[in-house]
């Protein structure tokens, strides 16, 4: 028997949670045969079996927190000849590191995650006679929940797959799972709906967890300014629907977010002070674009960033927001989108908010607030006419960024949107 222990992922993450197990006790598994999804503070990441054979034990149930270097699952590794099957390298990520100092071990860690680098096999020993336990349920497979939810639903015997989802993105939620809860024993349940005037206790793991350390240490650390300025927007509207005409487009969606992109990525080489990073006695200023995308997902916020966006034509970047923000809400951002941002959009209209003071992404020294775009009286050559408005909200490092800067890099974005034909000049 060989133990499988919890890969480092690529993340540079030493825990994560277990959000949904595809095999059981007793499964055969094939080398590369997806076992598992584990939920990091990042992303959601399927974790590959190393060796074929047979799954002898699994070390956590879904919903449980497991640090890097934990055992994970037992395989009985198949035969081959007289030998068995050489171990696999690791599939994913760089192998387990040492313990995070003062972390509480969690069940089933023989020893410092350190002393192994790959997964290993255990002192030869005899084989203890095989002990019938509970067959862990495998009925979760492909179903959207949260672990807290999945946990839920197994602790009362429910099958995710014939749970009704509710959810923004098409997860099952909370409220699904106490409702079939309520109608299935409305007297006894001990999981009943949250009555009003009561309180609800949450977890806080995950991204949710990553995105209250993030954003407070970015508050407490960098002085933020902000600024604001309106802009008349409507040879912006004008000129999406002349690109969506066009056969280059057809394929690919153009909406605002395309032309603020490419403002910003032209605007943060301007002023390269909003596309900056401090550091304790130096700050860098960078030449280059990482667009970061502020993307509220079923997990939480993340910022996955498109890397040179600088470099990229209108198609280009069109494609590239379309595939970032694609994988966002699949759960299947990569990691190494999430790290290496220079500056960051945060699209606010899209919940119909006209302006917003954000919070810089840590790291960074500029971050925009897009609002809503709405048809307004606008005075135009002395004359009253409707045109299309929208607000950007600006913060910034006042380490780096002081006001004449933080006014000059959003006129350059304001004159893009009121002349998007600046783009090709």
């Amino acid at each position: 028997m060989k133990i499988f222990t919890l890969p480092d992922v690529g993340e540079g993450l030493t825990e994560a949670d277990v959000a949904n197990w595809m095999v059981k006790a007793g499964d055969t598994v094939a080398v590369n045969q997806v076992i598992a999804e584990i939920e990091t503070a990042k992303s959601l990441v399927e974790i590959p079996s190393p060796w074929a054979g047979v799954v002898q034990e699994l070390y956590a149930e879904v919903g449980d927190t497991v640090n890097v270097g934990d055992n994970f699952i037992a395989i009985n590794v198949t035969a081959t000849g007289d030998d068995e099957e050489a171990p696999q390298a690791p599939l994913v990520g760089t192998g387990p590191k040492a313990d995070t100092p003062g972390r509480r071990r969690r069940r089933g860690r023989p020893k410092a995650a350190a002393e192994v680098e790959t997964p290993v096999e255990r002192e030869p020993e005899p084989e203890p006679e095989p002990v019938a336990e509970p067959v862990k349920s495998d009925l979760f497979a492909k179903v959207l929940a949260k672990p807290p939810v999945r946990k839920l639903a197994k602790d009362h015997g429910l099958d995710l797959t014939t749970i009704t989802p509710t959810g923004q993105h098409g997860e099952v939620t909370r409220s699904d799972v106490n409702a079939v809860l309520k109608a299935d024993t409305p007297a006894t349940t001990s999981a009943a709906p949250v009555a009003a005037g009561e309180s609800e206790t949450i977890k806080v793991s995950g991204v949710r967890k990553a995105t209250a350390k993030a954003v407070t240490e970015s508050y407490t650390s960098a002085p933020h300014i902000s600024v604001f300025r309106q802009v008349d927007a409507t040879r912006t509207m004008e000129y999406l629907e002349t690109l969506k005409k066009h056969p280059r487009f057809e394929n690919v969606r153009v909406s605002p977010l395309l032309v603020l992109a490419m403002a910003v990525s032209q605007a943060a080489l301007n002023t390269p002070q909003a596309n900056a990073t401090w550091h304790e006695d130096t700050y860098s200023l960078h030449h280059y674009v990482n667009l970061g995308l502020a993307a509220a997902t079923k997990r939480g916020l993340i910022v996955p960033n498109i890397k040179n966006a600088h470099e990229m034509n209108q198609l280009q970047m069109a494609q590239a927001i379309q595939e970032l923000t694609s994988r966002a809400r699949d759960g299947k951002t990569q990691p190494a989108e999430l790290t290496g941002g220079t500056i960051t959009i945060t699209n606010i209209g899209v919940l119909g908010l006209d302006a917003g003071t954000p919070i810089l992404n840590p790291g960074e020294s500029g971050i925009i607030a897009f609002g809503a775009i709405r048809q307004q009286p606008w005075v135009v050559n002395g004359q009253l006419e409707p045109r299309w408005i929208t607000t950007l909200g600006g913060s910034f490092d006042h380490r780096i960024v002081d006001g004449v800067e933080a006014g000059a890099f959003l006129a350059d974005v304001a004159a893009i949107l009121e002349e998007p034909a600046l783009l090709i000049s």
